[in-house]
């Protein structure tokens, strides 16, 4: 329905003439994010998106909605509902033409809010997460408490910083049934606040000593001297490293069926020393995602890299390496996505983005980013950093200065000897099976290995030389009399040279050697043929291929002596340049078996270019990094403020913490998500500690986290922040807290993973006959995060309390709450050992049961027992005690001591009892 309208002065003047919807025209405008695309989503998008386009109709993308349909006539006519055709269908009566197609009618709210889109003119938007953040004005404290009509109110005080006012804004425009507004809650105590702050910054509850210390101080800043103390103690790095874990699926084992060891445990340790030295989080991406790219990298930066070959391996014989290869590079990719942009990328493999403007090929372009990296789906789990000692490691200062001193080109000696040791610090398979081409006996040419039969012949094509050039060869067959020749020729054919390479070892233990090259300079193929007379059927294993400039001699037999030594080492990321450069394709329908066109690295056009300002970034890993940190790009740091706000508060700013698109839950406080963002960027300088520190000084943390019944009924989830955190401690959490009350926790830090108490039978390993041994000292005692992680069998105790097998990158964990929790923190070793260590400490702080159960209450959680439960705690003791009078066996038993008594046991059932009790286990 149509009128005209007669716009007129205050004079009575007609000033303009319009014409537009009655239902349309007045009112407020609709907005395409909150409004439109919602219900797009949910009824449209499926027929008409990323993945099926109907009739060549598309609403992901604005081109594509305004564009002729299959009838040649657009859908969607801007400023005119009744000349569109999507209102006509979907107010159709015809089920024929009706839309949604054989589903149930739009809701005719939805319609009219499409209609009223359409009639404003159809103003397309980009989804807020797409969108550069801008600092938002804080909002007046004076004027919210004003208008709630509160101005000598009590609680008018009550904002401590920015994020307060924020939330009391917040608060203020959300309405009770009855006609008042949520209310924030009261500070908690002192001893809550410890608690809390203590297990959220270090992982750990306060000991006494530090309860003491900080219950007695009355000093203003006694809460903030508190929070400084606690970004500054060891244990801070430690609790928000294992948080990273999960992100970057790290485990002691590389996954499938055979699952095998896998040293990595040196990342573990840089994530805690980076979260301890409060590295700039901007440098924290970068390094994780391209250290080994940074200008003179230091071991620290190439160890960083370690956050993308935690992806899994797949050794086990028969398996495609290709294939594996492939699935790491797009685990990288997805990875990458979910941790640092929180945004399901991972669809795009197969098709475009069914709900976000981001297209298939795009989904390549950024995997081209990844996909020359080095690293192979074989044993050796190379690339890796080696770490040499003693007499090693002064060889590779020998080595370093050998190069500088005889290196023709002296402007290039340090560049040169800088190449020359990470040759030898860096080992990796130069050329990898992919690499290898097929050549006449191709059939026999097994890539797993790199490895050849007898008379099969492996041939590796435009290989660059650049005049006096070494060949350096690790191979190894079973075969006795295995004879390995390599034939070099050139472009036309002509044999340039061929040499027998002397067999140094067997297919598992093998050595580098180096054969000289003739003096010549352009692209030749390599030839590498093998004889084995008496064993034809032996094949042989190729591990190592690799072209260097010559050096001389004194130069070539140290790296030769380093190259055969066999140090520690930690898998790293490396790329191949050059020759080793690998081309990317489309992949069609998403498998690596159907390339289509190539494409080049680059990022979604929703968001910001790479180069801008003429300022153009290198089309590799560090460049994606740099473009990732840039100030305008809209997404980086929303996702990690809104990470830290879920680890404080136990849902984030936006609940859907792995996806801010349009189908993740809307942010609560879309303002107060920007402002963090944005000075936490600005003013922060990427700073995690400051992050942290102006969220826990807010009153919006400090809050009691009582619940009132108008609370439970408008505000269940807390989605308001009317009142305080109140979660159940993670699953190292409950671990580490039990020994630190019974006082068991080493406080040793870094190193190999540890293996402490776990029941028998839970590794199966048949293949490596690797088992758990359990660990001595006080490596049985040590943090959760020490714990040896297999994928196949990971730790039961921390399964049960929601830990994720790290196959894949956990992005947050979702809480559930079963009786095999309950059975674990009563059952387990561990926790009865803890329990057992607690009662000790009780027996001696206090005369009577009811003294001694206060004493062990007091440790755990810093308050007395209430009456009620310590009668019912008291009667346990008493029950328990009688029982192992008559049971004397099962006292001993129990204590694993035949001199245990009646009393010891009871008092440890007793405090085992009280380390279950829900408020232990859980952060108020």
């Amino acid at each position: 329905m149509k009128a005209r309208w007669l716009v007129m002065s205050a004079t009575g003047a007609v000033v303009a003439l319009s014409s537009f919807s009655l239902l349309g025209g007045f009112g407020e405008k609709v907005d395409f994010n909150t409004q439109v695309k919602p219900i797009l989503n949910k009824s449209c998008i499926t027929c008409h998106g990323g993945v099926k386009k109907a009739s060549n109709f598309s609403l992901l993308f604005k081109e594509e909605a305004f564009a002729p349909a299959k009838s040649g006539h657009p859908a969607i006519v801007p400023g005119d509902a009744d000349k569109s055709e999507l209102i006509r269908r979907l107010t159709a009566t015809d089920p024929d033409e009706r839309m949604p197609l054989d589903g149930p009618p739009m809701k005719p709210e939805d319609i009219e809010t499409l209609r009223k889109w359409i009639d404003q003119g159809a103003e397309w938007g980009d989804h807020w997460a797409y969108q550069t953040p801008e600092t938002p004005s804080v909002p007046s404290v004076g004027t919210i408490w004003s208008r709630m009509g509160l101005t000598n109110h009590p609680e008018t005080d009550w904002s401590t910083n920015e994020i307060d006012r924020f939330v009391i804004a917040k608060l203020h425009t959300t309405e009770a049934p009855g006609g008042g507004t949520l209310m924030p809650a009261t500070i908690a105590d002192k001893a809550t606040l410890l608690r809390r702050v203590s297990l959220d910054l270090t992982g750990l509850p306060p000991t006494e000593a530090e309860a003491s210390a900080f219950l007695h101080d009355a000093s203003p800043r006694a809460y903030e001297k508190l929070v400084d103390r606690l970004l500054a103690s060891p244990a801070f790095g430690e609790k928000w490293a294992g948080m990273w874990l999960d992100l970057a699926r790290y485990a002691d084992t590389k996954g499938y069926e055979r699952d095998p060891g896998r040293s990595i445990w040196r990342y573990r340790d840089y994530l805690i020393k980076a979260f301890n030295s409060d590295k700039p989080y901007d440098q924290f991406l970068t390094e994780q995602l391209a250290g080994d790219l940074m200008p003179q990298a230091t071991d620290e930066q190439f160890i960083a890299t370690g956050f993308h070959r935690n992806t899994m391996n797949n050794d086990e014989g028969g398996t495609q390496d290709e294939e594996f290869r492939v699935a790491s590079v797009i685990d990288r990719v997805n990875t990458t996505w979910d941790v640092f942009q929180g945004t399901t990328f991972g669809c795009v493999q197969c098709h475009s983005h069914p709900y976000d403007p981001f297209r298939h090929d795009e989904y390549y372009k950024y995997m081209a980013f990844f996909n020359n990296a080095r690293d192979e789906d074989v044993t050796t789990d190379t690339p890796t950093l080696r770490f040499y000692k003693g007499a090693d490691s002064a060889k590779l200062v020998q080595l370093r200065s050998f190069v500088q001193k005889t290196c023709p080109d002296r402007s290039r000696a340090n560049a040169e000897a800088r190449r020359v040791e990470l040759l030898a610090r860096t080992m990796e398979p130069k050329i990898n099976s992919h690499d290898f081409d097929q050549h006449q006996n191709a059939a026999l040419l097994d890539a797993k290995f790199f490895g050849i039969m007898d008379k099969g012949t492996a041939r590796l094509k435009n290989v660059t030389l650049t005049g006096r050039t070494r060949l350096y060869l690790a191979w190894g067959t079973s075969a006795p009399d295995a004879q390995l020749t390599f034939r070099l020729d050139n472009p036309a054919g002509r044999v340039l040279a061929t040499a027998m390479a002397p067999k140094t070892g067997n297919q598992w233990k093998d050595s580098v050697q180096v054969i000289s090259l003739p003096n010549v300079a352009g692209r030749h193929t390599l030839f590498l043929s093998l004889n084995s007379p008496t064993k034809p059927k032996d094949w042989v294993m190729i591990k190592w291929v690799s072209f260097q400039p010559a050096l001389a001699p004194q130069a070539e037999a140290t790296l030769l002596s380093l190259l055969n030594t066999h140090p520690e080492q930690t898998p790293i990321m490396l790329d191949g340049q050059g020759d080793l450069a690998r081309k990317t394709h489309v992949f069609t329908r998403g498998s690596w078996l159907t390339p289509g066109k190539e494409v080049q690295p680059d990022v979604p056009h929703s968001l910001p270019p790479m180069d801008v300002d003429g300022q153009k970034l290198p089309r590799n890993r560090l460049g994606l990094a740099q473009w990732m940190t840039r100030p305008d790009h809209p997404l980086t740091a929303r996702v990690a403020v809104n990470r830290f706000w879920e680890q404080l508060f136990g849902t984030g700013l936006v609940e859907t913490v792995e996806d801010m698109g349009t189908q993740g839950i809307q942010p609560t406080h879309r303002e107060l998500l920007d402002w963090l963002a944005t000075t936490f960027v600005q003013e922060d300088g990427w700073k995690m500690k400051a992050l942290l520190k102006r969220i826990v000084l807010s009153s919006t943390y400090r809050q009691r986290s009582d619940v009132t019944k108008q609370l439970v009924r408008e505000d269940p989830y807390n989605h308001y922040f009317a009142r305080g955190p109140r979660v159940r401690l993670a699953a190292e959490q409950v671990r580490d807290q039990a020994l630190v009350v019974s006082g068991l926790l080493s406080r040793k830090m870094y190193g190999p993973s540890v293996m402490p108490m776990q029941p028998d039978g839970i590794w199966q390993s048949p293949y490596s006959g690797e088992s758990w041994v359990l660990a001595k000292g006080e490596d049985a005692h040590r943090r959760a995060l020490y714990t040896y992680w297999k994928r196949t069998a990971p730790y039961p105790s921390m399964i049960t309390f929601d830990s994720p097998s790290r196959e894949f990158c956990q992005i947050r964990r979702l809480r559930t709450n079963t009786p095999l929790q309950a059975l674990v923190t009563l059952n387990d070793p561990v926790y009865v050992e803890a329990a057992q260590r607690l009662a000790d400490y009780m027996a001696i702080h206090g005369k009577t049961p009811a003294q001694q159960l206060q004493a062990g209450f007091h440790r755990l959680m810093l308050r007395e027992l209430a009456p009620k439960k310590l009668a019912i705690l008291t009667k346990l003791y008493q029950d328990t005690e009688v029982y192992y009078a008559q049971n004397p066996a099962e006292a001993g038993k129990l204590l694993a001591s035949a001199t245990a008594s009646p009393k010891q046991a009871a008092l440890t059932v007793t405090a085992n009892a009280m380390m279950n009790l829900d408020e232990v286990i859980t952060k108020d």
